[in-house]
């Protein structure tokens, strides 16, 4: 492609705000909190209509050079085509030398965040377990959800059948160490606050090794569930209703490890 035509189509692109792939040899100039040279080769250039600018190689997930830009010029000088992107604040300068375009595709795109929805949060995991804590243990009664402490927010506070407070943490990925540490803060927290026997509880669907002995150690108990992260909502798709052993937990995360 002639770099006269280039230059009319990213005029025009760049205008409407359009999404921007383009593929050619270039050198790039950075200027701004630091300062940088990316000398002559082969590179792709993404321009999107949020005013993102950035600049890929053949290898590497994240790009070689990139910034939001606040504003853009474009120029045709001496048989190169100069494509300028500044920010504002903090000043910065992005400056892109192309000696040629091998490929320059222009896509006028929709996107409403409307149409965005995550799935399988803790929140909504949540909300399941609030409905039926029975699937955890027989007589535990949901008291609150998120409760607020000094140290934080509890995801669910419960009552069991002998009247004892139950704190449970519900974790969507693999509980840790930090996890462990974060329900027994609570714990400690709910029991001078309330005087009475509290129990800890995470539930979560696999704990590294050292999490599990350490919350065994302070006396708190682990659940492992599933859950099927389909739309249009994660459900969970069982939990292990009986409390397995710290062998019998530390077996089963072997198992997960070797799939």
């Amino acid at each position: 492609m002639q770099l006269s035509q280039a230059k009319e189509r990213l005029d025009q692109a760049l205008a409407r705000k359009d999404l921007i792939m383009l593929v050619g040899d270039c050198e790039v100039k950075y200027q701004g909190r630091a300062a940088s040279n990316l000398p002559m080769g082969s590179r792709l250039l993404l321009i999107k209509g949020d005013g993102s600018f950035a600049i890929h190689q053949n290898r590497l997930l994240r790009p070689t050079n990139y910034l939001m830009s606040n504003s853009w010029s474009v120029n045709l000088e001496n048989d190169t085509l100069i494509i300028s992107a500044t920010k504002r604040n903090p000043v910065e300068k992005l400056t892109v030398f192309l000696k040629n375009v091998e490929m320059l595709n222009v896509h006028m795109m929709e996107d409403r965040e409307s149409d965005f929805k995550l799935v399988g949060t803790e929140k909504e995991l949540n909300d399941q377990l609030m409905g039926d804590l029975e699937v955890l243990e027989k007589g535990l009664k949901p008291l609150k959800q998120e409760d607020v402490l000094r140290k934080g927010f509890v995801d669910i506070l419960a009552e069991d059948k002998d009247g004892n407070l139950v704190i449970i943490e519900l974790k969507r990925k693999q509980a840790d160490y930090n996890a462990v540490m974060q329900l027994q803060r609570y714990v400690n927290e709910l029991r001078k606050i309330k005087n009475r026997k509290v129990r800890g509880i995470i539930v979560a669907p696999s704990i590294g090794r050292p999490a599990l002995e350490l919350l065994k150690n302070n006396g708190n108990e682990y659940y492992s569930f599933e859950f099927d992260v389909t739309q249009p909502r994660a459900t969970i798709k069982g939990i292990d209703t009986k409390q397995r052993t710290i062998f019998e937990a530390l077996d089963g995360n072997k198992k997960e490890k070797k799939k």
